[in-house]
């Protein structure tokens, strides 16, 4: 079990130790992400991501990545819907660099106006990329139709619109009212000694001050059918229904239905739309689940010609799911979700992020052998139920492709 602290401030710092390993990786996840932004500055918390390897009081841009990739590390950070998270990977011996480098990046960051104009076009770009990237920018469509009008349903990179309208002030605004101790998260697994990280962690931390935040909106499942119109080779599509929060009893059951519906290669879909039918190269299932609500989807691209087909194939495949779902195939979709647990246990990264994402969610740590534990006590019944529930909710579907399909899809969804 990973060592615990948590500081006067609200700061948690978790280490798991691994003396079997030569490295050693940290985090600094902040339970902030999309849904917590204003809509005028809709991307703000990617932009701060951004910018925040842009320069301190005491390292150039350049000089970060330089420092690091000299020993060679790996830093990196990623944005999503509830968190922002900020990573370094070294050998063990240059945990010290690594940490020196994410807290210089979180404190002492300048967000110098040149390098922020500059990033603002890099970001640019990296939207304009997502709209020609059909199986990327499907998502933000679909996310839009799930949670119209609410932050939850916004894209994570914003758009131009807002982008343009972000200040460096509204960064250090939005920096200084979000990013409080008790919304964050210092997780670090690897070969280190737990007092001597818990000692380092604190005397780069403990100067931050907490402060109260907002919570977000709750999120809204709202659905619907719409089909956007792109002169591309495929058409995109999916088809969502309400979904369980991560903090759900039905969580581990939802996932274990993902899984046997469309996680693998022996899943329902890939057999059958893939398979047997030949009508897509990529499809499976996910499920999406925020802290207070969730997404259950389907997703498949095909011809466009072959598009109502593969909606009504697929929606076939569905229908009497909660009586045709197989002993075996429940205790298959079991086994790959506990092996792919335990498989995550021999990388440091994956060690780092689970523990800190269940500090972030639930407030507590979790065992693996708990969570283990939790999937082999799933049956047949509860898959057979919790199929019932969720596949009879309102859908939501989308298409992206060069034909507009609403109004047969309409027909389709309606059967």
């Amino acid at each position: 079990m990973p060592n615990l602290l948590a500081l006067s401030n609200g700061l948690k710092i978790v280490v798991d130790p691994i003396k079997t390993v030569e490295t050693a990786s940290i985090g600094v996840w902040v339970k902030i992400g999309t849904r917590n932004e204003p809509a005028h500055v809709n991307g703000i918390s990617h932009f701060l991501e951004h910018m925040a390897f842009k320069g301190t009081s005491t390292r150039s841009a350049q000089q970060i990545v330089e420092e690091i990739e000299a020993v060679g590390g790996y830093i990196n950070a990623f944005t999503s819907r509830e968190m922002t998270a900020y990573q370094a990977r070294v050998l063990k011996d240059n945990f010290p660099l690594a940490l020196d480098i994410l807290s210089d990046i979180l404190l002492n960051s300048i967000f110098d106006e040149s390098e922020f104009q500059r990033e603002r076009e890099v970001i640019h770009q990296e939207i304009l990329e997502s709209y020609d990237a059909p199986d990327d920018i499907v998502f933000d469509y679909f996310q839009e139709l799930l949670f119209p009008n609410q932050p939850l349903g916004k894209p994570v990179l914003g758009t131009p619109e807002t982008l343009s309208s972000i200040t460096t002030d509204e960064l250090r605004k939005y920096m200084s009212t979000k990013y409080a101790p008790h919304n964050m998260v210092i997780s670090i697994a690897g070969n280190v000694d737990p007092d001597t990280v818990f000692h380092k962690v604190q005397n780069a931390f403990s100067c931050l001050n907490d402060f109260d935040t907002c919570l977000p909106d709750k999120g809204c499942y709202k659905g619907g059918i719409r089909s956007y119109v792109k002169p591309i080779e495929q058409t995109q599509w999916l088809l969502g229904f309400p979904g369980v929060s991560s903090c759900d009893p039905d969580f581990y059951t939802s996932a274990v239905l993902t899984t046997l519906i469309g996680g693998g290669m022996s899943s329902r879909l890939f057999q059958e739309i893939r398979e047997n039918l030949g009508l897509a190269y990529s499809t499976y299932a996910y499920h999406s689940c925020y802290q207070d609500t969730g997404v259950f989807a389907l997703y498949g691209s095909t011809s466009p010609e072959k598009t109502l087909e593969l909606a009504q194939k697929t929606l076939h495949l569905l229908k009497g799911l909660s009586t045709s779902i197989t002993y075996q195939e429940v205790e298959r979709s079991k086994t790959q979700l506990k092996a792919g647990i335990l498989m995550g246990l021999e990388s440091t990264t994956g060690r780092a992020d689970r523990a800190a994402q269940q500090l972030l969610i639930h407030e507590k740590l979790t065992n693996s052998s708990d969570i283990i534990a939790k999937i082999t006590a799933i049956t047949l019944d509860d898959v057979r139920t919790f199929s019932e529930k969720i596949l009879h909710g309102p859908m939501t579907c989308v298409t992206l492709g060069p034909m507009p399909l609403q109004d047969e899809l309409a027909k389709i969804l309606k059967m």
